[in-house]
């Protein structure tokens, strides 16, 4: 998974390795079995489920959108160049809508290259939104602060590593993970950009319609942080223990609840492993004003959500291994499904489908499911 500036896949690095393999298979109340629609997919980090109940999956690291057969095989509906990255994937009248990206720059602002696609009911493929180039032109967390605060003097972080970094701002980067549709406007979660992206379908403006705030966690006695990418790591200087590091909010999926907000998953940047604390969260943002609140957080590594006809919230707990259900009314959040590796959920009618099985070690495992409500 490409997450957002070097702080990020630098501090990330410890934690991908702690679910690098497959995990071990866990139970689920009686009710949710799941049943197994595919597997051996490739980094399935997105899906959806058409009016006709078909199952559009990404299958991201291969650059592949594919459609779920009834026998579990998988046809390919688009293929993206080698290199690239496809996800996102969201259906309206029959046109499907995804993502492209190759790549999050590296800080190279001609590296970024990141697109909204369609393809039309007879199959032609559109570009319909540069991404990257609105992240080029505007940046839209540029002015935002992210690492420690002015509350760790100059002297102390004179012994911290110049990667990562110990403060700085916004950087150019773009990530689109996840895709929403409303009306005439696809609205897109960049995980680079830490931004939620409003894109006219008609005309392919791309606007910023809000930018989450930062993440902070604070700083344990005994971390190691990793200051290369070879693996060597330092333990933090005891004057930053105790202080806060605001980390990036990198959003990942979004979708429209019936109050007609979105709610986006936070996959904060740094240790997606609990050794910071259940850090993820929900964001619910105004498609009119771009306000953005916290809905619900200490959630481990949220990728996706899925929002029932009543409101309830599902979300996917990557590296928790399992579904979480949120009541909308009380917050009240329970176990929904124990399952390895979650990363998509979408609800059709009183079903819901998720992708499993992510690894780091071996992104081949990956598989559709889908469990009753």
């Amino acid at each position: 998974m490409k997450i957002k500036f070097a702080v990020v896949a630098c501090l990330a690095a410890a934690a991908t390795v702690v679910p690098a393999g497959p995990a071990a298979a866990v139970s689920s109340p009686e009710h949710s079995k799941p049943s197994i629609l595919a597997e051996g997919l490739i980094a399935p980090l997105s899906l959806t489920v058409t009016y006709d109940e078909s199952v559009l999956v990404t299958q991201n690291f291969a650059g592949l959108l594919s459609r779920v057969n009834d026998d579990g095989t998988t046809a390919t509906l688009y293929q993206g160049a080698e290199g690239w990255s496809v996800g996102g994937v969201e259906t309206r009248h029959g046109t499907r809508y995804f993502v492209e990206n190759a790549g999050a720059g590296e800080g190279d602002p001609a590296a970024l290259k990141g697109y909204l696609k369609s393809i039309d009911p007879q199959g032609e493929v559109h570009t319909l939104a540069d991404l990257a180039g609105h992240e080029r032109d505007k940046n839209p967390d540029g002015d935002q602060h992210y690492g420690f605060g002015p509350d760790v003097p100059d002297a102390c972080l004179a012994g911290w590593p110049a990667f990562p970094p110990a403060r700085y701002q916004g950087g150019l980067d773009s990530n689109p993970y996840g895709v929403a549709i409303r009306d005439d406007k696809a609205y897109v979660a960049d995980a680079g950009a830490n931004a939620i992206l409003e894109v006219d379908l008609e005309t392919g403006d791309v606007d910023t319609l809000a930018v989450l705030p930062p993440r902070p966690a604070v700083i344990p006695a005994g971390m190691r942080i990793p200051v290369d990418m070879e693996g060597t790591t330092m333990e933090v200087p005891a004057c930053v223990v105790g202080h806060e590091y605001a980390f990036e909010p990198v959003p990942t999926d979004l979708e429209f609840g019936p109050d007609g907000r979105l709610y986006v998953t936070s996959l904060p940047g740094g240790p997606e492993d609990p050794s910071l604390g259940a850090r993820g969260a929900v964001f619910r943002v105004n498609p009119s004003t771009g306000s953005t609140k916290v809905w619900a957080e200490d959630i481990l590594s949220p990728t996706g959500l899925a929002i029932a006809e009543d409101g309830d919230v599902y979300v996917a707990s990557l590296f928790g291994n399992e579904i979480i259900e949120i009541d909308d009314s009380s917050s009240h959040r329970k176990q929904f499904l124990a399952i390895d590796g979650p990363a998509a959920v979408e609800i059709r009618g009183s079903t819901l489908y998720a992708t499993a099985g992510f690894s780091f070690a071996d992104p081949t495992q990956g598989r559709v499911v889908k469990a009753g409500l």
